[in-house]
């Protein structure tokens, strides 16, 4: 087993119920994601950037149920390979807690962002920041584009005259292309969506990845229409 020098690796499994057949996995999904399950309560996205220390992330989604973190998590890594070493990790400690990693489907990740937007808690206090000058991950060049960016980090009271001086005048932007979200109690997730004219565009628009607004450094990430549509039903204000 691979070691990782922030957890310690607990070798006995007395005691330990597997919650499914890991000699039936499936194998690695086409997209690059696998799911965690088994995180402790207090867990912060810092401490699954150090999980998985040495491997490089693009996005990490911590799912909550009813206002309250499950213990699961989505990771998306750069490429393929990383999610065969991240695989590799499965069943190590994270404090005193067994944590399972198991491939999943692209379909699981976004369904999973539905799911919480749909209950009005897309972004909730339970998700920290990641640390403060995120690595970009170099492939995010190879990830699948479409005409919609996410933007993650921003400022809680950013605007979206803020968003469009972000991107500046080289893309063609309006405020209608534009989707600030918001929680079910008003307050800004600190994420946004932004529709540019192509998928081309959009990838282009990535020169912009851990530029700032403010003193905040913001992350952006390749969309689909459905998350951005989805997000967007709960957040029209």
């Amino acid at each position: 087993m691979e070691s990782n020098p922030y957890f310690a690796v607990n070798s006995s499994a007395s005691g330990y119920q597997q919650a499914f057949d890991y000699d039936n996995r499936s194998p690695p999904s086409a997209f690059p994601v696998v799911r965690l399950r088994g995180l402790p309560f207090d867990c912060t996205e810092i401490d699954i950037y150090k999980f998985f220390a040495g491997l490089d992330i693009v996005d990490i989604f911590v799912v909550n149920k009813d206002g309250r973190f499950s213990g699961e998590a989505f990771v998306v890594f750069a490429g393929h390979i990383q999610v065969d070493y991240a695989l590799r990790r499965d069943r190590q400690n994270m404090g005193r807690r067994y944590v399972e990693v198991f491939s999943c489907k692209k379909q699981d990740y976004y369904q999973a962002i539905a799911a919480e937007v749909k209950e009005g808690g897309y972004e909730s206090d339970y998700r920290a920041s990641p640390p403060p000058r995120p690595k970009r991950a170099q492939n995010k060049d190879q990830m699948e584009y479409t005409e919609i960016l996410k933007m993650r980090g921003l400022p809680y009271r950013c605007k979206k005259s803020d968003i469009l001086k972000f991107f500046g005048k080289e893309f063609n932007l309006t405020d209608d292309k534009i989707n600030i979200t918001y929680r079910s109690d008003g307050k800004a997730t600190g994420d946004a969506y932004v529709e540019f004219a192509s998928a081309e565009e959009a990838k282009e628009a990535m020169c912009k990845d851990n530029m700032e607004i403010g003193s905040r450094y913001i992350e952006l990430f390749p969309s689909y229409p459905d998350e951005a549509r989805q997000a967007g039903s709960r957040s029209r204000r």
